[in-house]
């Protein structure tokens, strides 16, 4: 009897591991380049032969997919390509939604590339203190690194080390760049106009985006969770800016219940 059982609960084990969800959180370049394009990441697609794929866009970006519209990225084009070949794929959302008009209503856009311009020049005019300097300088460091490893292969940019580059990266950007636009009166002195006719400096418009770089991650995250328990025992491969898996990463794993397994394309 004892044996029957023990038969019996390995049995069961295997089947439910057979039956547990799959992620795989695929950090992409957008634009195709010589060693990043389409055909590349279509036989990561084949490899893993996902059920579900999910894209770094909202309704309204999945509906203009579905008419053919805005599909030049390297996700879409692989993505097409592969549901071409299994017309049963479901593919799906899961981004901030309105996400674009949501900053510009906001004033986080265009803030932030002028915020970062004006950083520039006043580093090129050398007006920063040195402390500042060296907060500058240290993003723009990390900036060239992660660009220098998105030139390899998906594997260079996919991987946990990479992963602890773009989030240092990210902090610079969205943290430490705040102690020079914080306590800088130029960057409350200069602003930009929101749709609605108020004016916003670059200072909070900055801070409005360093704020929701997190509230953006943390939502594309539970949005992915949700729809992992809305289709157990699937395999989903979520498509996103290689800058946003480590973000992604960390959220799911807070959230997982051992509903899913995390796994990389190349395991």
């Amino acid at each position: 009897m004892k044996r029957f059982f023990s038969i019996l609960l390995i049995a069961l084990t295997t089947i439910c591991s057979a039956q547990k969800t799959e992620i795989y959180v695929i950090g992409n370049i957008h634009d195709s380049v010589p060693n990043y394009h389409p055909k590349i990441l279509l036989g990561m697609l084949d490899k893993i032969g996902p059920d579900i794929i999910l894209h770094e866009v909202d309704k309204k970006g999945m509906e203009d997919y579905a008419q053919g519209k805005n599909i030049n990225e390297n996700e879409v084009i692989a993505s097409n390509l592969y549901s071409k070949k299994r017309p049963n794929t479901m593919r799906l959302p899961f981004e901030f939604e309105g996400r674009n008009q949501y900053r510009k209503d906001q004033g986080m856009v265009p803030t932030d590339n002028l915020t970062v311009k004006l950083i520039d020049s006043l580093y090129k005019a050398k007006q920063l203190t040195p402390k500042e300097a060296k907060i500058y300088e240290d993003f723009n460091a990390l900036t060239q690194e992660l660009m220098k490893i998105a030139e390899g292969a998906p594997e260079k940019f996919n991987n946990p080390s990479t992963d602890r580059i773009a989030e240092k990266r990210q902090e610079s950007q969205y943290h430490e760049l705040l102690k020079i636009t914080d306590s800088r009166p130029e960057f409350s002195k200069r602003f930009v106009t929101k749709p609605n006719g108020e004016k916003i400096s670059y200072k909070d418009g900055f801070k409005k985006m360093s704020g929701f770089w997190d509230l953006r991650n943390k939502t594309m995250a539970q949005k992915i969770y949700t729809i992992a328990q809305q289709h157990p025992g699937k395999k989903i491969v979520v498509l996103t800016g290689f800058l946003h898996r480590y973000y992604l990463i960390k959220e799911l794993k807070k959230l997982n219940k051992q509903d899913f397994i995390l796994k990389e394309f190349y395991d």
